[in-house]
């Protein structure tokens, strides 16, 4: 799994790349842990664009910062899904409670 991080202010574009399942998902936690610890980034834009697959523990790593940054205020807005992972957000229910967007520059203009 690849993971590069853009702050913006109080959003963060984070683009994850490869497979996102139970090997990764700590290391997908901590890095996203690590972006909130502060106070500052209250908002994420997640690219997945590069990732081929997640599994259910990828998808917990995402719903637990949903909630995190929804307690505070902040939002999650998802951006660049392939098919294969459109289906399993769209099947975990995800995409009724995160915005998707086709871009970086649509998510951030319609302020995450």
């Amino acid at each position: 799994m690849q993971i590069d991080v853009e702050v913006m202010g109080e959003t963060a574009v984070v683009r994850v790349g490869g497979e996102l399942d139970l090997r990764e998902a700590d290391a997908f936690r901590r890095a996203l842990e690590g972006l909130l610890a502060d106070g500052r980034v209250n908002h994420l834009v997640l690219n997945l664009e590069g990732l081929a697959y997640i599994d259910s523990s990828g998808l917990g790593v995402i719903l637990g910062r949903y909630r995190a940054l929804h307690r505070r205020g902040g939002r999650i807005s998802l951006v660049g899904l392939r098919p294969q992972v459109r289906r399993i957000m769209e099947l975990s229910g995800i995409l009724r409670i995160m915005p998707e967007f086709g871009d970086e520059a649509t998510a951030l203009a319609t302020g995450v």
